[in-house]
């Protein structure tokens, strides 16, 4: 009776639709850092579709996802990156799914971010064991030991992003050659 009970159970699973697999709704990003005068808070409705809960430890309807919004999980963890760029800590809060109405939104994830305005491109840290978001990350969700690396951002979340970040300039590194 319980193999019944299980394959029922899975087959209904693969019936519901990917989006309500999902962990739940984002509802707002913070963003802090040290040249920003104020935390930046973004609730518009737009965000709604933003989730960290992408690319790999998430299998939806049994697939498991290479893609993201955040992180350009397609080359990898980076060997290196430029240096001296500002850093923001990025916060996704969200409205998990199953939550009784009127529960207020919880703190889902968060990363690091790094804008490069020389080169118009970002990058992304995702926290690792000895890093202080760590245990908030990984008791949502768990990316396949990638944790404690960082990525390129992917250009929808540098679009999505900029605007809400100073007007930074960097100044190309000096060539020692000559």
């Amino acid at each position: 009776m319980k193999t019944i009970g299980a394959v029922v159970l899975l087959v209904s699973t693969m019936a519901i639709p990917a989006s309500l697999l999902a962990k739940g709704t984002i509802v707002k990003i913070t963003i802090k850092g040290a040249n920003l005068p104020a935390a930046v808070e973004i609730t518009d409705g737009g965000i709604k579709d933003f989730t960290p809960w992408a690319g790999p430890g998430v299998t939806i309807n049994g697939i498991k996802q290479t893609e993201g919004f955040i992180i350009d999980w397609k080359p990898g963890p980076l060997s290196s990156r430029p240096n001296g760029l500002q850093r923001y800590e990025v916060s996704f809060y969200g409205k998990l799914y199953g939550q009784p109405p009127g529960a207020k939104e919880e703190l889902v994830h968060v990363v690091v971010y790094e804008y490069d305005p020389l080169v118009g491109r970002g990058y992304v840290y995702l926290p690792g064991k000895a890093d202080e978001w760590y245990g908030i990350n990984s008791a949502k969700m768990g990316h396949d030991g990638l944790e404690g690396n960082w990525f390129r951002a992917t250009r929808a979340w540098d679009d999505f992003v900029k605007p809400y970040l100073p007007k930074t300039q960097r100044t190309p590194p000096v060539s020692t050659q000559q």
